[in-house]
């Protein structure tokens, strides 16, 4: 039986280096990341007497670059992890993994491997949806691998001589859900006796993007006000933690509803909404937290991002979490009650890369070089 694993390849503009990756997100487990490993080949006449390295780089781009004006610019890069590919070290101090062993033995004697580890509590990849009008690259967080031929790791990289692959690194959802989430609010009213009670309840806390979650909602009126109307929706909360006024939030979808209502003094009302956010109805958006897609893949929401502890936030992330939120209105005199609940939306584990068993063959998948203008004008994607 013979079985097939993908590879990832991309070449410097002037040949002389190739990275071959066999994947290009990388599991953000919370207390610590997947090491990022993969094979470079060299042309060993060129890089003969140089040196080439490996890194592991965060972009953060907290503005658009259309009011980028007199020196100012809103972008910053952060390099989180750099290796010596070559000369290669005399002793290596990490076991190959399967697919870099099999790649070794198909590539010849000038194929050296690498990994690289990215420390924990390192952001996520989030990109802040442009406008319709907006050009030039979008807000949020990226990562890709740089290669590069110099004689230091902090030497300025040549074009030619460079490679850049996009990766992601991404979070996915825990094997122990939490608990159900449930709460009960009251109001009380001046100079009018008895309360107006609002419970919620989820059937879960953890939800697959794609699925319709379920907000079951009861309502106790003990007091003599009149409930005359009910809205229901999904709110996606954005963190720029990097700014101290950097939160707002974001409707991703809602219902209103009369049916029960009015619901006169002393009438209790059982009712069950559903909602389902997703993407598609929203591509105008400006400001929504988009999961950062790589070429040729579709955006989808941002994932609900897990912290070790919530004091631990990255200067340069982007926090992003949800809640379902009802709200009952009551008139103009008398206000609105409302309520909100917290809950995880993440993407299931499955899918994941299969072993590579030792008779496999290799399906490679390659980048051009004048796919996506970078920064620097390095292609990253």
């Amino acid at each position: 039986m013979v079985y097939n694993f993908k590879v990832y390849k991309k070449c410097s503009p002037n040949g002389k280096i190739t990275l071959y990756m066999p994947k290009r997100e990388f599991v953000d487990h919370i207390s610590y990341v997947e090491p990022i490993d993969g094979i470079v080949v060299v042309d060993e006449e060129y890089v003969r007497g140089r040196k080439v390295f490996a890194q592991v780089v965060c972009t953060f781009r907290y503005g658009r670059e259309e009011d980028e004006v007199m020196g100012v610019n809103f972008y910053k890069e952060l390099y989180l992890a750099s290796e010596q590919i070559y000369p290669p070290p005399e002793k290596r101090a990490y076991d190959l993994t399967r697919t870099q062993e099999r790649l070794l033995k198909k590539l010849g004697q000038f194929a050296l491997p690498f990994r690289l580890s990215v420390p924990a509590g390192s952001p996520g990849s989030v990109t802040l949806q442009p406008g319709l009008e907006d050009d030039g690259e979008p807000c949020g967080v990226h990562y890709y691998m740089k290669l590069f031929v110099g004689d230091t790791e902090i030497d300025r990289s040549h074009r030619r001589s460079t490679v850049a692959l996009g990766i992601r690194k991404v979070q996915f959802a825990p094997n122990k859900p939490g608990p159900q989430p449930c709460t009960l609010v009251r109001k009380d009213f001046v100079l009018s006796p008895g309360q107006l009670e609002l419970e919620l309840t989820l059937d879960k806390q953890l939800y697959i993007h794609g699925e319709t979650i379920a907000i079951n909602i009861s309502v106790r009126n003990h007091s003599n006000k009149v409930v005359k109307k009910i809205k229901a929706c999904i709110l996606q909360s954005v963190d720029v933690v990097l700014f101290q006024n950097g939160q707002y939030r974001n409707v991703v979808c809602s219902i209103e509803t009369q049916d029960g209502c009015p619901l006169q003094p002393g009438a209790t009302m059982q009712k069950v909404v559903q909602l389902r956010p997703e993407l598609t109805p929203l591509r105008d958006r400006r400001g929504l937290a988009l999961d950062a897609q790589l070429k040729r893949h579709d955006s989808a929401l941002a994932s609900t991002t897990l912290l070790l502890e919530p004091e631990q936030r990255d200067a340069f992330g982007i926090i992003v979490s949800y809640s379902a939120k009802v709200k009952l209105y009551l008139g103009a005199l008398n206000g609105e009650l409302s309520a909100e609940l917290p809950f995880i939306l993440m993407h299931p584990k499955e899918g994941r890369a299969k072993l590579v068993q030792a008779d496999s063959q290799v399906d490679v998948e390659m980048f051009r070089q004048d796919t996506v203008i970078h920064q620097e004008s390095i292609d990253v994607y």
